[in-house]
């Protein structure tokens, strides 16, 4: 009888959705949840990026921009807009075209994407500057989610957003990038045709921006009261602030008002992101900060309405121009729910890749083997291309965002290159335009780890080697300490930089560490923060099979 208890509750257990079987999982390292009722910000100190949501029901859903990134645009689900886990991706694999699957393109693709809920369907619409309004939508935020549908066609046609208006018209706002379009600092709208798959009608500009709100863009439409109202940032990503739009008619005229600017706080350009509401009848303001190497960190901030104007954080002044708060009560969803944060530490026990990673590129089928019956990842030794300089140029990066300002990653690996040439490499990276981290290599003179750096990778610099060390073991554990004590360096385009400083390490136990190489000042990457994972590649030359790493733990902890 006991047996067939124990059985009957394994078979329950594994019919569960893996979702259910988990805890919520808890960082280590930032909670915004205080547990007293309050809530400090940033609500997520990690780089989501021109965040966008929408509550359907008593559930919140958010995503942001993920440029080159795979799988893209990650949904965020929370109960209470404090507390918020990763459960999927609205794109999946690839984004088109598909012709270089394995070449970044390094802050392309996925521009401020826009998440909305009409007639029992999620839609993500969002711009590629390359190549116009996208978009994709799914009956469940989980997925499956369709293939991407080019709305829109035109080069520089970013931050896309529908409405869909009471008289059944479906309308878009748009902006464009100057450097593609030639012309930014404008509002536009055309109209789609009822399926939201096709713009039916050329776009007309509704604003102008480029006397008193200079870049204006990242737009998001909604309508209250019979007004249009249309939310966009302005002044430029490091220092800039939210205007909101309004008008009686779609097309204008629009007069404006600045509701949320920097002030006497710390946090600087607080602008783009998301108006929504709570079942209690509650209105709250999601946007973005950008500190840099640690990318646009995702703020919370109370809002209210005056004379059918927004106020967004708080309005000292009385001027209609709120500025954000550090720690407030948190919303009032009528209902109290566990403490959780977007995943990070990993133990590779499943048979797909866990939410919070990312790929550089288009998704590869061949780079990994998701072994989660022997609790690893298998990273194969991918060719970079021919044209290969640094690690910049690597599209099989396995990363994910930093999410902290005081934090520590450790692998633990082991490598098996073939023995038929030398030159495959695996290790811990910390990428942005400037990189670095510990690299294993087989050589001429076997096993050598490295601490590296790569300054200006970008624009293709060679590695410096910091630090070697000649290794008889595969197996290896190795470790990046990130460390920020709030100090501010100036950014060339003004405003200022939280100065962040990576120190390396590696061990062969797992319990006595030694330092390598120097310390390295991190820097954000193309439109995203840093990020941090691993890799494992072999030269471009021409085989049939090459060696792999075995990632047997990935873990974000306090020290």
């Amino acid at each position: 009888m006991k047996v067939r208890k124990i059985l009957t509750s394994l078979c329950l257990l594994i019919a569960l959705p893996l979702a259910a079987q988990q805890k919520n999982y808890v960082s280590e390292v930032w909670v915004s949840d205080q547990g007293n009722g309050k809530y400090k910000n940033p609500v997520l100190y990690a780089d989501y990026s021109d965040p966008d949501a929408c509550r359907v029901g008593d559930d919140y859903y958010m995503t942001s921009s993920s440029f080159n990134c795979l799988p893209g645009l990650q949904i965020l689900h929370s109960k209470d807009l404090v507390n918020w886990t990763i459960i999927g991706a609205a794109v999946p694999y690839a984004l088109p075209p598909i012709e270089t699957p394995e070449r970044p393109e390094h802050g392309n693709r996925v521009w401020a994407p826009a998440i909305r809920h009409h007639n029992g369907e999620f839609y993500v619409f969002w711009g590629d500057p390359d190549q116009g309004a996208f978009m994709v939508k799914a009956k469940d935020p989980k997925g499956p989610w369709t293939e991407p549908v080019l709305v829109k066609p035109g080069k520089g046609i970013i931050d896309t957003c529908p409405l869909w208006d009471d008289n059944g018209k479906v309308y878009m706002v748009h902006a464009y990038a100057g450097s593609r379009a030639e012309l930014k600092s404008v509002i536009t709208i055309c109209e789609l045709n009822a399926e939201a798959t096709q713009a039916i009608t050329p776009s007309r500009i509704v604003f102008d921006g480029h006397e008193a709100h200079q870049t204006c863009e990242g737009p998001k439409f909604f309508k209250r009261n019979d007004y249009y109202y249309i939310f966009h940032p302005a002044g430029g990503v490091p220092t800039g602030w939210q205007v909101v739009l309004r008008s009686k008619n779609v097309y204008g005229p629009y007069e404006w008002k600045t509701v949320l600017a920097q002030g006497n706080s710390p946090v600087n350009g607080p602008h783009q992101g998301a108006w929504v509401d709570t079942p209690t009848g509650e209105d709250w303001f999601l946007h973005f900060q950008d500190v840099g190497a640690y990318g646009r960190l995702v703020h919370l901030q109370p809002m209210t309405w005056l004379n059918d104007w927004p106020v967004i954080g708080i309005d000292k002044d009385g001027d209609g121009c709120g500025e954000p708060v550090m720690t407030y009560k948190k919303p009032n969803v009528g209902n109290t729910y566990p403490i959780c944060t977007p995943q990070e530490s990993d133990e590779f026990d499943g048979y797909t890749l866990s939410p919070q990673w990312q790929w550089h590129a288009n998704i590869n089928e061949k780079w990994a083997y998701y072994a989660g019956d022997q609790s690893m990842a298998r990273l194969y030794s991918y060719p970079v291309v021919k044209e290969y300089k640094n690690l910049f140029d690597v599209a099989n990066l396995l990363l994910q965002k930093t999410p902290a300002p005081n934090f520590t990653a450790t692998v633990k690996l082991t490598f098996k290159p073939t023995d038929r040439y030398k030159g495959e490499r695996t290790g811990l990276v910390v990428m942005g335009m400037d990189y670095a981290g510990l690299i294993l290599e087989n050589t001429d003179k076997g096993l050598v780890l490295s601490q590296v750096s790569c300054p200006i990778a970008d624009r293709g610099t060679a590695e410096e080697v910091n630090g070697t060390v000649d290794l008889t073991d595969n197996t290896i554990y190795l470790k990046v300490k990130f460390s920020s004590d709030g100090k501010k360096i100036s950014r060339s385009e003004g405003g200022h930089d939280l100065l962040v400083m990576c120190d390396f390490s590696y061990s062969l136990d797992g319990k006595k560490y030694q330092s390598l190489g120097k310390p390295f000042q991190a820097k954000e990457g193309k439109w995203i923060g840093a990020k941090v994972g691993t890799f494992c590649t072999r030269p471009a030359i021409t085989t049939n099979d090459g060696g792999w790493a075995d990632v047997d733990w990935f873990r974000i902890t306090k020290k």
